[in-house]
């Protein structure tokens, strides 16, 4: 008996692991609106400036956006907040102590060409929000307001830790 459950077992587990290593693509719709912010330099303090400011915009833009259903509305919050954008990435700056200049630019603007997960996304113009620092000339950070892969990304970052347990583990653990 104690064969058969072990076999069963291992058939569910293999089951599930192959399942579980399913790897999903995303992949930028053409109607889409993007988010890039590009670093002064490459310099530790730059880079870190440059998390900073991504982090204080992400979830400005995540609560900003929370509602917005449609490619138009997006646009239209992003059109009537530029300012608000502008104030927060000034505060960032601010709290860490730099003189940076920096921009912030809604248009269609230059991305160059990125690998992301095994996708490759051409260099081009695209629909987006830019904030450039300094000399803008370090490593940048960017990603997807709409469809929000970014926001989405946000919300996955406030969940502190997961406890993932397995069904067949505490099988396996309550009777051998």
């Amino acid at each position: 008996m104690k064969k058969v459950l072990l076999i069963i077992m291992a058939i569910i587990t293999v089951i599930i692991l192959s399942n579980n290593n399913s790897k999903e693509e995303i992949i930028i719709p053409n109607d889409s609106i993007r988010i890039r912010v590009i670093a002064s330099s490459n310099s530790k303090e730059d880079q870190k400036l440059k998390q900073n400011v991504r982090k204080s915009i992400q979830l400005q833009l995540s609560e900003m956006l929370k509602e917005a259903n449609s490619i138009e509305e997006v646009r239209e919050i992003l059109n009537q907040n530029l300012g608000n954008v502008k104030y927060t990435v000034e505060k960032v700056m601010e709290k860490n102590k730099t003189s940076n200049k920096f921009q912030v630019n809604y248009g269609y603007n230059y991305f160059p060409e990125k690998k992301y997960k095994g996708i490759t996304y051409n260099e081009g113009f695209y629909e987006s929000l830019v904030i450039t620092l300094g000399e803008a000339e370090g490593d940048n950070w960017w990603c997807v307001l709409f469809p929000p892969l970014c926001l989405m990304e946000e919300d996955e970052e406030k969940i502190e830790e997961v406890e993932y347990k397995s069904f067949i583990k505490e099988i396996i653990d309550k009777y051998f």
